[in-house]
């Protein structure tokens, strides 16, 4: 397939999780120069009960079922079902490109790539800094393969947009040999905050030029210090553990608890993993639920603290990259938890009137895009946008934009 493609059509974003798959179409026309979401959905549940759902850009259900009959454990077989409804849905666009968000790039993945057969075999070598999310982002790719005969297929890495960050930031306490053979910090979630760079620049160009921290809150949550629209530091490391507890997942520890668990405990590698990543943070500590909004609606005193807890790590990580920038010129909430729970935002940035912080709170509650009171630092709450940034680079990697 010729990577110059100057007609219209559709590119499909992919998210393949361990038990989940996030997608969206877009529309691509006049030569890439305009992108726009036709429709998005995803199928979750995988491996218990999979269920699949599809909305239109106005939030209008275009499906809703039960994929549990043909649910057989394995994100592979569901994609192709979701790929042959697609197809059913675009019968007169044709399908130029696909875009996939590969959550590892270990060192060498600066930038997205188009898939060949060297990448892929790269991307597989990645599995075990990864095991969780990398073998479903690989199977992604081969499906859509052997679905689309030459269909160009654009990787995507969560760790790309922090190779920028210096070697203080990204090399651990251990002896150099394991930091040359990768034992080093990578960080997550870089698309995401690749897009609010890219939005900060759009509509406070001189906000994007300074040092700003991004919250990126979410049942994964990490965050991030920017320096004119740059990774400086970032709070997840060489896993997605790294950092402030999360909706399972929790966060920093000391690394004696583990050899304490392994010795005292009998726990191993299997057990270690699943504690970490499914049984902890907010789910875990609270005894209650993973979900940000059930903890806030409880009174018991177990959710508080959860909530307690993720606000103070929040806070406390917000200070600790505002010395890693050399000071603070605005804050940004983003993501699930950050767009959305006004709660949430109110308790992390009360810890926060030392930097000059202070929340306008009813333009908080009402979820404005600048929350900060008169005389206070920026704060803003910025909509992420993965799949947008995942698209752009597809239609930027093949060309489309400039094609003739």
């Amino acid at each position: 397939m010729d990577p110059r493609l100057s007609h219209d059509g559709a590119l499909l974003v992919l998210n393949s999780g361990s038990s989940s798959i996030k997608f969206t179409v877009f529309q691509v026309a006049d030569a890439g120069k305009d992108i726009s979401p036709l429709f998005s959905g995803q199928v979750t549940g995988i491996g218990t009960a999979a269920e699949f759902s599809v909305k239109d850009v106005d939030g209008v259900s275009l499906a809703r079922e039960s994929w549990a009959a043909r649910d057989t454990g394995g994100v592979a077989p569901l994609l192709r079902d979701l790929i042959a409804w697609i197809r059913a849905r675009l019968p007169d666009l044709p399908l130029l490109a696909a875009g996939h968000r590969v959550v590892h790039g270990g060192a060498g993945f600066h930038h997205p790539v188009r898939v060949t057969n060297r990448v892929l075999d790269e991307l597989e070598s990645l599995i075990p800094l990864a095991p969780l999310h990398q073998p479903q982002n690989v199977s992604a790719i081969r499906v859509l393969a052997e679905s689309f005969d030459g269909l160009p297929q654009i990787a995507c890495f969560d760790t790309a947009f922090h190779h920028s960050q210096p070697f203080v930031a990204k090399t651990y306490g251990l002896p150099r040999q394991l930091s040359e053979k990768g034992v080093q910090r990578y960080g997550f979630h870089g698309l995401s905050y690749e897009f609010i760079a890219q939005r900060l620049r759009e509509t406070v160009p001189e906000v994007a030029e300074g040092r700003v921290v991004v919250a990126h809150l979410g049942n994964g949550s990490s965050l991030c210090g920017l320096k004119d629209g740059r990774s400086i530091d970032t709070t997840m490391g060489f896993s997605a553990l790294e950092g402030v507890p999360m909706g399972t997942r929790s966060g920093s520890l000391d690394p004696g608890i583990l050899i304490y668990l392994m010795r005292e405990m009998g726990m191993d590698a299997d057990a270690l993993e699943h504690l970490l990543y499914q049984e902890s943070g907010l789910l875990g500590v609270s005894g209650i639920s993973n979900d940000m909004r059930v903890l806030l609606e409880s009174d018991r005193p177990e959710a508080k603290e959860a909530v307690d807890l993720f606000c103070y790590h929040v806070a406390k990580e917000i200070g600790g990259l505002s010395c890693a920038l050399g000071g603070l010129d605005a804050l940004v909430f983003t993501a699930g938890i950050g767009e959305h729970s006004a709660p949430v935002r109110s308790r992390v940035c009360a810890y926060l009137r030392f930097l000059g912080i202070t929340l306008d709170e009813e333009a908080n509650e009402r979820g404005d895009t600048a929350i900060a009171a008169d005389g206070s630092l920026p704060v803003y709450i910025i909509p992420t946008n993965e799949e947008f940034m995942i698209a752009r680079h597809a239609v930027d990697l093949m060309n489309l934009r400039n094609a003739a």
